[in-house]
């Protein structure tokens, strides 16, 4: 497929406009739409939120002129179906729109292909896989719940140049510094859930909620801080009714066994939802949990917790990415450390990881890492 150079530029122009939504479309993807004609931009848009228009309509709505004849670069397939807004591949046509750009193909099973189709039906001529790894990129968590019905899960780990993550007395607070602190909080602005075990409720009485305002995630007049779904991994039910996430503003699901979901009636917050999976010796199931949580419309997890629950996520390789930010100073041999691996005897039962990423937050490191 030829592409031209104003195509790329188009093309990288609506990928900038996605981006826009990035910390308010969820559990819908972020895309961005330009209307070219004779070689210049007409219109453009970007999905804002759920609920309201997608990116082609906003797109065909900011038009300076008639857009028949033009073209659509858009970041994603566009929708051919109803759902809280009318399908764009409608407005695409009734618009006259005589070409349309597209960076990906929906992995949407509604969509997959059928946008395309539907619009080469009506005589508009398609193109496909314009900078198509920008746009994945895009989307990484409502990719991997349409093709695999998991969320994309990042596990964050904070620790010292010698690798350790609380003091042999448990203490733990701060380890990292304020900047990394505050990309943990751009990290959960952009996540669905954030997931812990119930060992970090009670060593750390966590908030585990967005802290940055408007101006602080330069989102889009009109649109609001979202606050992640809050998860507690937590198989006997020991989190404490007044615990400080508890009382917050947002949601909270527990995850339980079977055997203590009895007990569940103690959260009689309305924003309290308990909810039983299978568990072996206590260990509650990672998988069905990520599947409950896929059916929820979760497409990005954080999952920040301990070493122990870190270790089990890893070795069920659930962990999509492992962000670990390391700070400059050295804790002892008898403090604690960073991930619990088990069964791990000879360098060949290693687990290997992929360096994805690595830059400074202030004065200490990020190291992203992906699995092999």
């Amino acid at each position: 497929m030829f592409f031209a150079a104003d195509d790329y530029r188009f093309m990288a122009q609506a990928i900038k406009l996605a981006k826009k939504g990035w910390y308010s479309t969820h559990p819908n993807p972020r895309v961005g739409c330009v209307i070219v004609k004779n070689g210049k931009i007409i219109g453009e848009g970007f999905h804002r939120k759920a609920g309201e228009l997608h990116a082609e309509r906003n797109a065909l709505a900011d038009c300076a002129e008639d857009p028949i004849g033009a073209t659509a670069y858009v970041t994603l397939e566009p929708c051919c179906h109803h759902g809280k807004t009318p399908p764009c591949t409608e407005g695409l046509i009734e618009a006259g729109i005589a070409e349309v750009v597209i960076a990906m193909q929906d992995p949407n099973p509604l969509v997959a292909g059928q946008g395309i189709e539907k619009l080469e039906k009506a005589g508009i001529t398609v193109r496909a896989g314009l900078l198509e790894q920008q746009a994945v990129a895009l989307n990484p968590g409502f990719i991997k719940r349409m093709s695999e019905k998991r969320p994309y899960v990042r596990c964050k780990l904070a620790c010292s140049l010698d690798g350790r993550t609380a003091m042999v007395s448990g203490e733990s607070v701060w380890i990292s510094s304020e900047h990394s602190r505050r990309d943990v909080q751009l990290l959960r602005a952009e996540s669905s859930a954030i997931v812990t075990g119930v060992g970090t409720v009670l060593a750390d009485n966590p908030s585990l909620n967005v802290r940055l305002n408007h101006q602080d995630l330069s989102l889009d007049d009109g649109l609001e801080v979202l606050q992640p779904l809050r998860v507690i991994l937590d198989a006997k039910l020991q989190t404490p009714v007044d615990a400080k996430m508890l009382s917050l503003t947002g949601e909270i699901l527990i995850f339980c066994s079977h055997q203590a979901s009895a007990d569940a009636g103690r959260y009689s917050q309305e924003n309290i939802s308990v909810m039983a999976v299978d568990s072996d010796n206590e260990q509650l199931s990672l998988g069905q949990v990520l599947q409950v949580l896929a059916e929820k419309q979760v497409n990005e997890v954080l999952l920040e917790t301990g070493a122990t629950l870190a270790g089990s996520a890893i070795q069920a390789g659930l962990i999509d990415e492992l962000i670990i930010y390391q700070a400059p100073h050295l804790m002892g041999h008898e403090a604690r450390g960073l991930v619990n691996l088990q069964g791990l005897e000879k360098m060949s039962d290693r687990v290997e990881l992929n360096l994805m990423d690595e830059r400074s937050i202030g004065n200490d490191r990020r190291l992203v890492f992906s699995f092999s």
